[in-house]
C-alpha cells in the first residue's frame, strides 16, 4: 500500500526595497502540522470551504515546528497572492509581505493557514528584522 506523504516547500526572497536587489534567497522544506494534515482530510471529504489555504503568517517564536503547533506567536497576518498548480500533484502559493507591511517584527517563523485560521504548515528560520527598507516575496508549495 502507498502512503501518501503531504510535502511542503517554503520560497523566501529577501529583497532592498529602495534599489530592487535581492539579498538573500532561501529555500526549505517545512512541517504539515496536524491540523494539516485535518485540513486535506476535510477537504477530500467535505470540501469544506473553511479549510482552503488563503492567508500566511509571519511572527516570532524561532522553536523548531512540531506536529502539534497552532499558531503564529506575535502574527502579522495576510491574504494569500495567486495560487497555481506546478505538477498534477501540487499547489502553490505566492505571496509578499511589502515595505510598508510588518514593520518592527523580529521574522523568526511563517505560517500558512486556512480560512477559519487552522494552522496548516510552520517554518522557522534565521532572523529578518523586518523594516520598511525590506521587502519579502515567496511562495510555498504544497505536493502530494
Amino acid at each position: 500500500m502507498e502512503k501518501l506523504q503531504i510535502k511542503g516547500v517554503f520560497y523566501l526572497e529577501k529583497i532592498c526595497a529602495k534599489t530592487g536587489e535581492i539579498l538573500e534567497v532561501y529555500t526549505d522544506n517545512n512541517l504539515v502540522v496536524n491540523g494539516g494534515r485535518t485540513a486535506v482530510t476535510n477537504l477530500l471529504g467535505a470540501g469544506s470551504a473553511t479549510k482552503q489555504l488563503t492567508k500566511i503568517s509571519f511572527g516570532t517564536n524561532g522553536t523548531a515546528p512540531a506536529g502539534g503547533d497552532t499558531a503564529i506567536t506575535g502574527a502579522f497576518t495576510k491574504t494569500l497572492g495567486a495560487v497555481t498548480y506546478p505538477t498534477i500533484s501540487s499547489v502553490s502559493f505566492a505571496w509578499t509581505l511589502g515595505a510598508s507591511e510588518g514593520n518592527g517584527i523580529g521574522i523568526r517563523e511563517v505560517g500558512i493557514l486556512c480560512t477559519d485560521n487552522t494552522l496548516f504548515a510552520r517554518k522557522t528560520r534565521a532572523l529578518i528584522d523586518k523594516n520598511s527598507d525590506i521587502i519579502l516575496n515567496g511562495s510555498w508549495t504544497i505536493s502530494f
